[in-house]
């Protein structure tokens, strides 16, 4: 596996020079994270990918949110979709030591339309699921924090994919810092799909996130199982919250 220098970790945070496609609200995201060898990973990736790892572990992320706005780049007025939910299950791989980005193993949504769309545009492996997400206040004074109650279930016949959880944040906002565990988790602005065994890829763009370590309770999932891998623990090694981001989405293209 080659390294991926940090300044190469940088410049993809950078706003790409064409013109995006779509614009949508990411709001109340909870980001949870556990280590898993990188040999399983490697054995799942499409030619062309290259697992991306920390101090030499590979990860394997869960990450659900909702999408308040969905909206056409040049008709900011048109919206391409409701508000709906959507869950992920996600890994990180690179190419060669560059263009360090997201492989997604699954995303469920809580529109038949996002998922069509996304099929169609992307090639991403969506699945319409049925998605609960309920906000609630926790806690007194300055210390109120928001709590989410999220629960997805694929609507599949042959696949049992489910999620329960509850996550809140539990300390200050802190923008992940370069170089950092949390960086390399969070601050990922390319995705890769495949089709026809063809690699593309696809930008988006948004401030860095506002990050807060966070909590999860109550969590069970079959995700990971779905996905037909294993993690060593139930519970997550890491979790994260962030508020919202504004995020700028550029057409796939093919990677070269």
């Amino acid at each position: 596996m080659t390294p991926v220098p940090d300044r190469e970790r940088a410049r993809m945070r950078e706003r790409p020079t064409k013109r995006p496609v779509m614009r949508q609200i990411w709001r109340d995201l909870g980001f949870l994270h556990w280590p898993i060898a990188a040999g399983a990973i490697a054995r799942v990736l499409p030619p062309g990918l290259e697992v991306d790892t920390f101090d030499g572990a590979a990860y394997l992320g869960i990450v659900p949110f909702t999408i308040p706005l969905t909206r056409a780049a040049l008709w900011p007025r048109v919206p391409l979709a409701p508000a709906f939910h959507e869950l992920n299950l996600r890994t990180y791989v690179q190419r060669d030591g560059r263009a360090p980005g997201v492989w997604f193993f699954s995303l469920d949504a809580a529109s038949r339309l996002a998922v069509a769309g996304a099929r169609v545009g992307y090639h991403l492996p969506y699945f319409h699921a049925r998605i609960a997400m309920g906000v609630a206040g926790v806690g007194e004074g300055a210390g109120r924090e928001t709590e989410i109650d999220y629960r997805s279930r694929r609507l599949s016949k042959t696949t049992d994919a489910r999620f329960a959880c509850r996550y809140r944040p539990t300390g200050q906002v802190a923008p992940a810092e370069a170089g950092s565990l949390e960086f390399f988790l969070a601050e990922r602005y390319l995705l890769y799909a495949s089709t026809g065994g063809k690699l593309k890829s696809a930008r988006v763009f948004h401030q860095p996130y506002p990050l807060q370590p966070a909590i999860a309770t109550a969590l069970q999932q079959t995700l990971i199982a779905a996905a037909g891998l294993t993690v060593a623990s139930e519970a997550p090694a890491l979790v994260h919250y962030a508020r919202e981001v504004d995020v700028k989405i550029y057409p796939p293209a093919a990677c070269g």
